[in-house]
């Protein structure tokens, strides 16, 4: 990958695996600065160390999106130690995403939580990176799911929460692009332990959902949706605000 984001400072929440962990890797071989953030702080410091290894700057901040004071700290980080901040990426979703539910017997309590880290998280998210952003003309980039755009019968409130961030997106383009803050998002199917589980869960979805992928295949989460990652983060999508990039290999019907 071209260092397309040379020098950029990036913050990538949810970086300690799956999709995160390849965005993050994908971020630093772009050329940026890479702040990682998980509430698992080992994973997270290892993918730190695996960016260094490969010769790029990354730092490791713990971040509970849920957590307003500890999204700041995030920020804070990459200002302090990078000196700005051009990309803020919220990419954490709850740990129970993958859970299959049946809408009229699931607890409020499991909505709730999904809420939390996808809807509020990505609020304070904005409100947080904003100021930093608006004075690099940065990016937001919130990474949704094509169950947001097509629903799901066996993961309602994951579908739910993912189609609402895409009208965030939406909404939050149109305020902020007076200010040169570009907002997008991202809907990947990729590869991750997340969709392993899902697959344990429901042992079914794994031959139906490979069925409706036209490339047979489910992406890569560094190689296949980091460079799409990076693309909306950089200069070259400097005319992009307000829109969901689907990165699923075709896929267009819902789970």
């Amino acid at each position: 990958m071209t260092a397309v984001l040379d020098g950029r400072v990036v913050v990538v929440t949810g970086a300690n695996r799956g999709v995160g962990r390849g965005l993050a890797l994908a971020f630093g071989a772009a050329g940026a600065r890479v702040v990682a953030t998980a509430r698992d702080e080992e994973a997270g410091r290892a993918v730190v160390e695996e960016i260094r290894r490969r010769g790029a700057e990354a730092t490791f901040a713990r971040c509970d999106v849920t957590v307003r004071a500890d999204v700041d700290a995030a920020i804070d980080a990459a200002v302090s130690s990078y000196g700005a901040l051009d990309a803020m990426v919220h990419n954490a979703v709850s740990v129970r995403s993958s859970e299959p539910h049946d809408l009229s017997r699931s607890p409020i309590a499991l909505w709730d939580e999904h809420v939390a880290v996808s809807i509020r998280g990505a609020y304070r998210c904005a409100v947080a990176a904003f100021a930093s952003l608006r004075d690099r003309g940065g990016a937001l980039l919130v990474l949704t799911s094509p169950a947001g755009i097509n629903g799901s019968a066996t993961l309602p409130f994951y579908a739910g929460v993912k189609g609402a961030q895409r009208a965030f997106v939406k909404s939050l383009a149109r305020e902020w692009g007076p200010q040169g803050v570009r907002v997008n998002g991202l809907a990947p199917l990729a590869a991750t332990p997340a969709l392993e589980r899902a697959f344990a869960a429901d042992p079914a979805m794994e031959d139906r959902l490979g069925s409706i992928v036209p490339l047979r295949r489910y992406g890569d989460p560094e190689h296949d949706i980091g460079p799409a990652a990076v693309f909306l983060c950089s200069d070259d999508a400097r005319y992009i605000t307000g829109q969901t990039l689907v990165v699923s290999g075709g896929r267009l019907t819902s789970l």
